[in-house]
């Protein structure tokens, strides 16, 4: 007799190395230690290309000219607009209340005000797209505003998004050294292949379930601290290591497992991420604008004390975590900060699942039992 359907087979825990989609979006080069935006390596891009240009090269496979790239910007933020009974959403809220999850909370229900709601052809979820990246930022600022009690702002319509969103959520327009650094962040984390809230995006919608139940499966996954949430335990990591004392038993106690070095190693890359490396030399002017050398002075000994013990490098939650914090971004609002950059990334993807789309539906390795005979309930012990 034949063991049923899925009891045989090996068994890859967390997929690794399974291939699931084939994409022109992102290539992650692990061996290489490269990360390649539709053919454009991405350090080619950060720092030369604004993010709206890096949403269109995700969305439409180019780099935008001059007035195309206007006309994006312009649409971006005129979207910003949230429906009214979402800021009542916001509102209601308790201050308690992790941001990551009114975030997906209200995505959610801005499906259900979207013009192009139950509509999955090409155009409606290009609309779609543009709304729902621009109404994350606004999300994101707002609820800001709303639980430490601040007036909510409109966008500067003469502005670019990263400006904006930084207006929008501290009250005043940023400097130049500033911009550049957010916009590099947004840039850097605007997408990472099929990382694993991209994943249960593509999932999401290969049953037709629509853009916005896409992007609040994306941001549900997001939200764990295996995900997005590393780059919050790596200020606190750094916040809680005694600057002159306690970094070298600190960092020693890793390899004898009894600390967690956070921020450090990969599931991919072989060698430096490099989206750290873009971000490290934005770290330092900006901490020393704030008059806070010592975090990045404490950073790069940390970076080097471990890349001694265990050979690891610092991945890109280590200094976005310091891009971040120079940037005046409260703690508790990173992982969100990542949803806005990912949401170019995750609408492309559901884009391109939705051209050539199947049902995902994998299969499992069965490892329980047969044939074991009914009882009824009047005779099981218990």
């Amino acid at each position: 007799m034949s063991e049923p359907y899925g009891t045989k087979g090996e068994t890859t825990r967390g997929l690794r190395g399974v291939v699931a989609a084939d994409t022109q979006i992102c290539f992650v080069d692990g061996q290489n230690g490269r990360l390649v935006f539709r053919g454009y390596n991405v350090d080619e891009l950060a720092g030369n290309v604004s993010f709206e240009e890096v949403i269109y090269l995700l969305w439409y496979g180019a780099l935008p000219g001059k007035e195309t790239l206007e006309e994006l910007r312009s649409r971006l933020i005129n979207e910003m607009r949230l429906p009214g009974q979402v800021h009542d959403l916001l509102r209601v809220t308790p201050p308690s209340a992790n941001p990551m999850v009114v975030l997906r909370t209200a995505v959610s229900a801005m499906g259900m005000f979207d013009p192009d709601g139950g509509v999955n052809t090409e155009d409606a979820n290009m609309r779609k797209a543009i709304r729902i990246l621009a109404q994350v930022a606004t999300i994101v600022a707002t609820l800001h505003r709303i639980h430490s009690g601040q007036p909510i702002l409109s966008p500067d319509r003469r502005k670019g998004l990263a400006e904006n969103f930084l207006y929008m959520l501290h009250g005043r327009m940023p400097d130049e050294t500033e911009r550049r650094a957010f916009d590099t962040l947004l840039v850097l984390l605007a997408d990472h292949g099929l990382t694993a809230s991209t994943f249960a995006a593509r999932v999401t919608v290969s049953s037709l379930a629509g853009m916005h139940s896409a992007i609040s499966a994306g941001l549900a996954c997001l939200k764990g601290p295996l995900h997005g949430g590393a780059n919050l335990r790596v200020l606190e990591m750094l916040e809680n290591i005694d600057f002159g004392q306690q970094l070298t038993p600190y960092i020693a106690g890793m390899g004898s497992g009894q600390t967690r070095v956070s921020g450090f190693g990969h599931r991919v890359y072989r060698t430096e991420d490099p989206r750290s490396a873009l971000l490290r030399e934005h770290v330092g002017r900006l901490h020393e604008k704030e008059g806070q050398p010592h975090l990045p002075d404490l950073a790069q000994k940390v970076e080097q004390k471990v890349l001694a013990l265990t050979r690891m490098r610092p991945n890109v939650d280590f200094y976005s975590a310091l891009t971040q914090k120079a940037l005046g971004i409260p703690k508790s609002f990173f992982t969100c900060i990542f949803s806005v950059a990912r949401t170019a990334g995750w609408t492309a993807h559901v884009i391109e699942q939705f051209r050539d789309n199947r049902l995902i539906r994998p299969t499992s390795n069965y490892t329980g039992g047969f044939d074991k005979k009914f009882v009824p309930i009047d005779q099981r012990s218990g």
